[in-house]
C-alpha cells in the first residue's frame, strides 16, 4: 500500500485532486484493474528511489615511506640544439623547410645562389689543367736535358736549369688543384643540409634575402635529447639524495605527460658567485619530446632528507566546501561519514594527509556517490 500511495502523491501533482479520487475509487473498487496502477507506481518509485544497492569503489589508505621534496624551477633545453649559419655570401634561391619540420640527417634545408661559385669552380679547374700540362712539358724537357747531359752535350748549370723548372711546375701544378678543391668546397657551401635528424626550430632568413658569411639560419634540435636544467641552491645541492629518482613537472604539457622520471642527473661542478647556486642538468626520456619543447618552464623535484611514513589519497577523492577539505571515509559496516582533514604536499595525482585520517582506514574514490549514501 506504502508504494501506491506514493504513486497517488506523485498524480495529484501533475492532475490535481480530482484524479487523484477518481484513482483511490479505481483502487478501492475490488473489481477495477488496479495491477497497471500497482506497475506505474514501482516503476515511478524505482526512478525515484536512490541505488543504495551499488558498490562503492574505496581504497585503504596505507603509509608509504616518502622523503621531503625541494622543488627548483627548471627551464627545458636541448642537449643538441644547432644555430646553422651561412659560411659564403650569397643570394638564397629556395627555401626548402619551414618551423616545425621533421627533418633527417643530410635533407636540403636552403640553397644560395650558386652560379658564382659555378664559375669560379670551372676557372680553378681550368688552371690546374694549364698547370698539369706544363708540368708534363717541364718533365720532358727535364728528361731531354738529362739524356744530353749523360752524354756530355749540355752543361750542369743546364740541367740544373731544367730541373728548377720541374720543381716550379709542380709545385704551380699541386697549388692549382688545391685552388679547385678549394673552390669545389666553397661549391658546396651553397646547399645547407641538416647535420642531424631534428626539428626545425626557427627559420631565420626569407626566400631571396642576401645570406652573409656568420649569419644565422636556421635553428635545428633534436626533440629525442631534451634535458631540464635547474639552478639549486648550494646549501640545498649538498643535501640531494643521489640514489633517488629526480621528477621533472611540465605544467604546461597535457596531463597524461606532465610527470617525467629523469634518466641521468649531472651536478656541475662549478657554483654562481652572484647566486650562490649550483646548476643540475636532469636528461628527460626520449617519450618527452612528445610533451617538452627548449625553453619550456619545468619543475624540478629533488628528495631530501631520510623517508618517512605517509598517507597519500588520491586528488579525485578530495572534497571541498568552501574552506573545508574532506574525505568521505566508510566504516566497516558501509557506513559513509565526511571527514575533514588536513593536507599536505602534493605527490603526482596523489596527496599527502597530514590530520584526519589514519592507516588502515578505507576512504570513498567518487565523494559524489558517497554522497548520495
Amino acid at each position: 500500500m506504502s508504494v501506491a500511495r506514493i504513486f497517488f502523491t506523485l498524480l495529484s501533482c501533475a492532475k490535481g485532486r480530482a484524479g487523484v479520487r477518481s484513482a483511490h475509487r479505481r483502487w478501492a473498487n475490488p473489481g477495477s484493474q488496479r495491477w497497471p496502477w500497482l506497475l506505474a507506481a514501482v516503476c515511478y518509485a524505482g526512478v525515484l528511489a536512490p541505488a543504495h544497492g551499488q558498490s562503492l569503489a574505496t581504497l585503504t589508505v596505507d603509509a608509504v615511506p616518502l622523503s621531503d621534496e625541494f622543488i627548483a624551477d627548471a627551464l627545458i633545453e636541448s642537449t643538441r640544439q644547432t644555430v646553422i649559419a651561412a659560411q659564403v655570401s650569397g643570394r638564397v634561391t629556395a627555401l626548402y623547410v619551414k618551423a616545425g619540420d621533421r627533418v633527417s640527417a643530410g635533407q636540403a634545408l636552403l640553397a644560395v645562389d650558386r652560379r658564382a661559385a659555378d664559375q669560379q669552380l670551372a676557372a680553378a679547374r681550368a688552371q690546374a689543367a694549364a698547370a698539369r700540362a706544363e708540368l708534363d712539358v717541364s718533365r720532358r724537357e727535364l728528361g731531354r736535358a738529362q739524356t744530353l747531359f749523360d752524354k756530355k752535350y749540355v752543361s750542369q748549370a743546364a740541367l740544373d736549369r731544367a730541373k728548377a723548372r720541374y720543381d716550379a711546375a709542380s709545385a704551380m701544378s699541386l697549388a692549382r688543384q688545391a685552388d679547385a678543391r678549394a673552390a669545389a668546397v666553397e661549391s658546396t657551401l651553397r646547399g645547407i643540409s641538416a647535420p642531424y635528424a631534428g626539428t626545425v626550430g626557427s627559420v631565420e632568413i626569407e626566400l631571396g634575402s642576401m645570406a652573409t658569411p656568420g649569419m644565422p639560419l636556421v635553428t635545428l634540435f633534436d626533440p629525442g635529447a631534451l634535458r631540464a636544467v635547474a639552478n639549486v641552491p648550494q646549501s640545498r645541492a649538498a643535501k640531494l639524495r643521489a640514489d633517488a629518482p629526480v621528477r621533472v613537472e611540465l605544467p604546461d604539457a597535457p596531463l597524461a605527460e606532465q610527470w617525467q622520471t629523469a634518466t641521468a642527473v649531472a651536478i656541475l661542478p662549478l657554483v654562481d658567485p652572484l647566486s650562490d647556486s649550483v646548476k643540475i642538468r636532469l636528461t628527460l626520456p626520449a617519450a618527452a619530446g612528445s610533451a617538452a619543447r627548449p625553453g619550456m618552464f619545468a619543475r624540478a623535484h629533488f628528495s631530501i632528507g631520510a623517508p618517512r611514513p605517509r598517507l597519500l589519497v588520491p586528488l579525485s577523492a578530495i572534497v571541498r566546501r568552501t574552506e573545508v577539505t574532506a574525505l568521505y571515509v566508510v566504516a566497516g559496516d558501509g557506513s559513509v561519514t565526511l571527514r575533514q582533514v588536513r593536507l599536505g604536499e602534493t605527490r603526482g595525482d596523489r596527496v599527502e594527509v597530514l590530520a584526519g585520517l589514519a592507516a588502515g582506514e578505507r576512504v570513498a574514490l567518487d565523494p559524489l556517490a558517497a554522497a548520495r549514501r
